[in-house]
């Protein structure tokens, strides 16, 4: 039976978004062959599946009106899905953005659990500046919550290639 993701605490303020007022964490244990934190992004984040396309389009389409982001994309960085990179390494990498009502990072961790399995963790970092920001994620985090887990979830099935 595949590995589940788990809640993980986080400890503020943390370095990849030092104002962050608001996180979660999950992580999964992922057997098979080694991989970077950056392709383990790109496996888990790269490639949203259909309902979630279809929860991101709502959201752009009900918060375009409030002047907020529909992504990071910005022309410059390097993107995984929607979001942009900030930094990599071969145990970390970082993607986000900053927008008007909040900034946020998603900071994926891969670290060796023995021979043949690694624990990947995603850590979703959030400072609220103003109330929309508060209002906002206190309406997508059911969301978040389910996509975060689903997507890491996918890291853990049997026959997954992470290079």
């Amino acid at each position: 039976m595949p590995q589940r993701p788990h809640t993980v605490p986080v400890t503020l303020p943390h370095p990849a978004l030092h104002l962050a007022d608001w996180a979660d964490c999950y992580d999964i244990l992922v057997p098979g062959q080694a991989t970077t934190a950056i392709s383990a992004a790109k496996r888990a984040l790269g490639d949203f599946p259909v309902w979630v396309r279809a929860l991101m389009w709502l959201r752009n389409a009900v918060v375009s009106p409030f002047g907020l982001k529909s992504s990071g994309a910005n022309g410059k960085a390097e993107m995984i899905g929607f979001f942009p990179i900030i930094s990599q390494s071969s145990e970390q990498a970082v993607l986000g953005f900053d927008d008007t009502h909040l900034d946020f990072r998603i900071v994926v961790d891969v670290r060796q659990a023995g021979e043949l399995a690694q624990r990947v963790s995603v850590t979703t970092l959030v400072r609220r500046k103003i109330l929309l920001g508060k209002i906002y994620i206190a309406v997508i985090t059911p969301f978040h919550r389910l996509i975060v887990r689903t997507m890491l979830a996918r890291l853990a099935r049997p026959g997954m290639v992470m290079r």
